[in-house]
């Protein structure tokens, strides 16, 4: 049985040229709005024949290098820059970005776990269907830009996925790469099956995803490795003349399987024994977790299982069982070979 048309509606034409800014309305009725809408901002630069790119941030509402970097792109990329089409939306989950919460105030949806989505389901879904059927299809190359968000500081990287399909990933990673932050990481999802990711390399279409700070906030530092590699990324899918702005050197990382993510299986208070970038031997103690019930207990310790760097690490102080204390990748000298 066929899926009935989006709710969602666009305010600009996708079709044509030269710079527009508008929305994607969603029709809700609350208590606080009977006839209202979920405006989401889109901005689409269209210049001619050529590939489009579409460029998304806030899929998490606490994750603001995205947000800010497209924010800042909508008002500063003009057409005749462009080489094509560009779409922009800083906010896909536009309701969780408004409160600065990696989920929705309106129906609690993660959307970047609610995908394919549902054009008859909740706020969330309905999003994330829109993205499915009618956004990403417009695509050839999409840039997701995501960071820890209020939980998790990690270090800045492009990433990619193992693929089935050898040359969508290799122009995938061969992206990761060009986006030019100081790492470079195949990634490995826990659960995959309803991600963002997913739905757009389903779609043939090639997909870079990034992570990028953290913390609930950004850093002079974490925009500019955002900005410049956004800029990178359109140069390097011939969407923008100009040379692709490489750090002096990229670290090439490598996330095999579920070991590496480190999680608690206690509640307490959590102490790291490494900064992000430290290289960490297998048995090495990596976390401490101390019972905050009372004093005189012996911590708890985690060890590494692997050899590598710290890439992630729980951003609060306090953990919780089940919470992700730390991710360790491993250094290689190639990816995806």
């Amino acid at each position: 049985m066929s899926k009935r048309k989006s709710p969602i509606s666009a305010t600009v034409d996708f079709d044509a040229q030269g710079v527009q800014h508008g929305f994607l309305k969603l029709p809700i009725s609350n208590d606080e709005s009977a006839w209202g809408a979920v405006m989401i901002p889109v901005t689409v630069i269209a210049n001619g024949e050529g590939p489009t790119a579409l460029l998304t941030g806030g899929n998490h509402g606490d994750e603001y290098e995205g947000i800010t970097a497209l924010q800042k792109l909508s008002t500063s990329l003009k057409a005749e820059d462009v080489k094509g089409r560009v779409i922009i939306v800083p906010m896909m989950n536009t309701p969780a970005a408004q409160v600065g919460r990696r989920t929705s105030p309106m129906d609690g949806g993660n959307l970047n776990r609610s995908f394919p989505g549902d054009p008859d389901g909740s706020v969330t879904e309905k999003i994330a269907d829109y993205f499915t059927r009618e956004m990403v299809p417009m695509a050839d190359v999409v840039l997701d830009l995501h960071s820890g968000g209020r939980t998790l500081d990690i270090i800045p990287f492009g990433a990619s996925h193992v693929l089935d399909n050898p040359e969508q990933q290799r122009q995938a990673l061969e992206g990761a790469k060009a986006f030019g932050a100081p790492y470079a990481m195949m990634m490995f999802e826990l659960d995959a099956s309803a991600l963002f990711d997913t739905v757009v390399e389903n779609q043939g279409k090639i997909f870079i995803a990034t992570e990028l700070g953290g913390g609930g906030t950004s850093t002079p530092e974490s925009l500019a490795i955002t900005e410049r590699g956004i800029d990178n990324v359109l140069i390097h899918f011939g969407l923008k003349d100009g040379e692709v702005a490489m750090p002096e050197t990229q670290v090439y990382l490598d996330m095999p399987d579920a070991s590496c993510y480190v999680q608690s299986e206690h509640t307490g208070l959590l102490e790291l024994t490494y900064a992000l970038g430290d290289s960490i031997a297998k048995g090495d103690v990596i976390a401490r977790v101390y019972d905050m019930t009372r004093s005189g207990a012996e911590p708890i310790e985690y060890r590494a299982e692997r050899d590598g760097i710290l890439a992630a690490r729980r951003f609060p102080a306090q953990v919780n069982m089940g919470d992700t204390i730390a991710v360790i990748a491993e250094v290689v000298e190639t990816l995806g070979d």
